[in-house]
């Protein structure tokens, strides 16, 4: 099979377009046939080798967690899927190696849901990871009906999901931003305020009492976090592990098709719209990784690996 691999760490310029022996399919595992991938900054920060401490790297590696595609074939006892299934699925394994750049991935069943009809290609291959981080960091913090929620970074990848995920909970959600991205979070029913100094100010003149949740999704907010909380209120954090010792929660994202398909729905329902960037073929990956990079795309870098 074709797929983008590199041999070693570096830039996006290691990336090369190679032959691959197929995946092997182990007992509870699916094969899927990848008809789009999506790039999260952890792949490039993986083939950086900034997580080489935290996580083992077999080379050459195929880079990609965020997949769709259609079932290819499955492994021993895995009842609840079979070939020609369209799925999407956060298929990171314990170990770097065997990514979605790819024409083919295997990934265990349990990280697998369905995609709904009405789910596009694009935004079903955009979802996973970072749907999936905000889910969980939310569902953790129980945010429900009556909940006031700030959203750091609203507009970015994780936070536009994550904003919306809360509204979706019950909550009324407020969201920091850049002015440029004010109208567009308004679109979607979030109340936009902007990010920087004086943020405690602006929040508190919405929300005099202080909200009851705040969700980092962007690191270095704590300080803005702890003086807009209400006492009691609830945080977390995807990027600054220090609001463990504020009384916070630390969140890194786990697998988990049940949770995926809660999001594929509320998506497929309209519930939940996926913002895409721009889609590259797969063969020009390292020019999506790159875009990524920059740090000021509105939306999933999306990767076409089949119609």
């Amino acid at each position: 099979m074709k797929a983008m691999t590199y041999a070693h760490y570096g830039e996006p310029d290691v990336l090369q377009l190679t032959d691959q022996p197929m995946p092997k399919v182990a007992p509870g595992e699916v094969l899927i046939r990848v008809r789009r991938a999506a790039v999260n900054p952890v792949d490039w920060k993986l083939m950086a080798g900034k997580l080489d401490a935290l996580m083992t790297t077999f080379f050459p590696v195929t880079p990609g967690w965020d997949v769709a595609g259609t079932v290819e074939a499955v492994g021993f006892d895995v009842p609840e899927f079979a070939p020609g299934d369209e799925v999407l699925s956060y298929a990171r394994k314990d170990f770097v190696q065997g990514g979605t750049y790819a024409e083919y991935v295997s990934v265990p069943a349990r990280s697998v849901a369905r995609k709904p009809q009405a789910l596009g290609w694009d935004e079903a291959g955009g979802l996973p990871l970072a749907g999936l981080t905000a889910y969980q960091l939310l569902t953790r913090l129980e945010i429900g009906r009556g909940d006031t929620v700030l959203i750091h970074a609203a507009s970015g990848g994780v936070g536009v999901l994550g904003a919306q995920i809360a509204r979706n909970l019950g909550g009324r959600v407020i969201g920091t931003a850049s002015q440029q991205n004010h109208a567009f979070l308004g679109s979607l029913g979030i109340e936009p305020v902007e990010y920087g100094e004086g943020l405690a100010e602006r929040v508190r003149s919405l929300v005099p009492e202080g909200v009851d949740v705040v969700a980092d999704f962007v690191g270095g907010v704590l300080q803005s976090t702890l003086a807009v909380l209400r006492e009691g209120g609830r945080h977390a954090s995807i990027v600054d592990d220090s609001v463990q010792d504020a009384g916070g929660h630390y969140i890194w994202v786990r697998p988990s098709g049940e949770d995926l398909q809660v999001l594929a729905n509320m998506a497929a329902e309209g519930r939940l719209d996926v913002p895409v960037a721009e889609r590259f073929p797969l063969e020009r990956a390292a020019e999506a990784m790159r875009l990524s990079q920059t740090g000021h795309v509105r939306g999933k870098v999306i990767i076409q690996v089949a119609d």
